[in-house]
This record gives structure tokens, C-alpha cells and sequence, in this order.
């Protein structure tokens, strides 16, 4: 499967097999989550960024600063650990930024030995609870938040790990529009994504490619989409029963 596709080959293709076939097989599945009912008359979506190990892009930041954009970030140990001002700049905006748990150190929430899009995967529960427990412990120690969300690095989770998850008390931070698909995406395209939306889309980017051109496409969207009267949620202000699956 995931052997054979990059990344953006694979998140672009179509889900053949259906989610109980993917449970059965124990394959790893990429959760969707969307608002339960979103309001009606305008378009609601709620705006996330992963920060993966990696560096702070200020371009998407001082946007959503300077546009008054709320948005979570999900944040890995690591990215916190080497990005000091990049931490304190979204510290300083309490009313933009809130804080979710992608991790200790960014390793995907699947069982067995093999990698995903070239991330060597957690292989056991001890070693997927230690990521979460330990990502966890880093973001309470660097911002005083309380994570109640958790996403997989890649987004990726093995069916039978999701209870263990929701055991620790967290719910699985999926999404239904990955707008800049691992930041691999040239930022027209990025930008087209983001302003296709839909009413209610949980969407991510990433917030940790500095150099990358999917920045400047994530601006761009975020632009598109404020013009068009969007209203921002913050994932980690919402009550878990106004999200569904997709």
C-alpha cells in the first residue's frame, strides 16, 4: 500500500476498501473529523497546524496574528525543544493560539515493524503510550495547557490503537481537508484547497516548514477565506460532541 505511493499520491487517491475491511485487516486508517452541525448561512471551519519536528514559519503566524485568526496547533515534543521563540511568539497570543498533543517525538500510532511516508512507525502499545503520555507532559510543561486531543504523526493510527488512545483521555484529532498535504503542495494549489472549504471542514497544515512554498499558499487561503466571511474555530475550545466523523 503506503510502500508503493508518496505521500500526496496516496492522501489524493480514493478509499477503496471500506472502514470495517480496514478494521478487520487492522490496516492503518486515516480518521476524518468534521463540526457536527455546522451553522448555517456562512461557512464555519476549524483551522489546525501541525508542528512536526522542524522550524517555526513566521509566515503563517504573524498572518493569523495580524488577521486575528484563531487557530490549534499540535505540537511535538521536538518541535517544541528546538523552537524556543517560536513558542513564546504563540504564548503571546493566548487569543489566536491554543495547544494540542501530535506527540513526543513524531512517531505514527500504528502496531508492527514497518514506516509510513518514512516515519519508522511506534510497533506496540507501551511505545504509543509513552509518545502520547510524553507529549502530553511536554506541552502542559511548556504552556500550561492541558492537551485533550491527540494526532498521529502522518495521521495515520492501526484501528485497534484508537481505544488505547481514548483510554488516556484523548480524542483522535483527525480532519477532513489536508490543505497543504504534509506541505508538500506548491501554494497555488494550497491555496485553492483552503478556499474550497467546505461548511464545517476541520482543516490542517503545517505550521513548521519555514522554507517551503506551501507557506505562502496557506496565507493565501487563509486571506480567501476570511474575504469570504468564514468564521475560525479553535479545536481545543470546542466540546467534543459538536465533532463527528466524516
Amino acid at each position: 500500500m503506503a510502500c508503493c505511493l508518496n505521500r500526496r499520491a496516496l492522501l489524493a487517491a480514493p478509499v477503496f476498501l471500506p472502514l470495517a475491511a480496514a478494521q478487520a485487516a487492522d490496516a492503518p486508517i486515516e480518521p476524518r473529523l468534521r463540526l457536527a452541525s455546522p451553522p448555517s448561512g456562512g461557512r464555519s471551519v476549524v483551522l489546525t497546524f501541525d508542528a512536526c519536528p522542524g522550524a517555526f514559519d513566521m509566515r503563517i503566524a504573524a498572518t493569523l496574528v495580524e488577521r486575528r485568526i484563531p487557530a490549534t496547533i499540535f505540537v511535538t515534543g521536538l518541535w517544541l525543544s528546538w523552537n524556543r521563540q517560536g513558542l513564546a511568539y504563540f504564548l503571546a497570543h493566548p487569543d489566536i493560539f491554543g495547544f494540542e498533543n501530535h506527540g513526543a517525538r513524531h512517531i505514527p500510532a500504528i502496531l508492527g515493524k514497518r514506516t509510513i511516508f518514512g516515519l519508522p512507525v511506534a510497533g506496540d502499545l507501551p511505545a504509543i503510550d509513552a509518545e502520547i503520555t510524553q507529549g502530553q507532559a511536554a506541552i502542559t510543561a511548556a504552556t500550561g495547557a492541558t492537551p485533550r486531543w491527540y494526532r498521529s504523526a502522518a495521521g495515520y493510527y492501526t484501528p485497534s490503537v484508537i481505544p488505547e488512545i481514548h483510554r488516556l483521555g484523548f480524542g483522535i484529532g483527525g480532519y477532513s481537508l489536508s490543505a497543504d498535504v504534509g506541505a508538500s503542495l506548491p501554494a497555488a494549489a494550497v491555496a485553492g484547497r483552503m478556499a474550497a472549504a467546505r461548511n464545517g471542514d476541520v482543516i490542517v497544515a503545517h505550521i513548521n516548514q519555514p522554507h517551503r512554498p506551501s507557506g505562502l499558499g496557506v496565507v493565501e487561503g487563509l486571506g480567501a477565506l476570511q474575504r469570504s466571511g468564514t468564521r475560525f474555530l479553535r479545536l481545543d475550545q470546542l466540546n467534543p460532541s459538536a465533532l463527528a466523523g466524516a
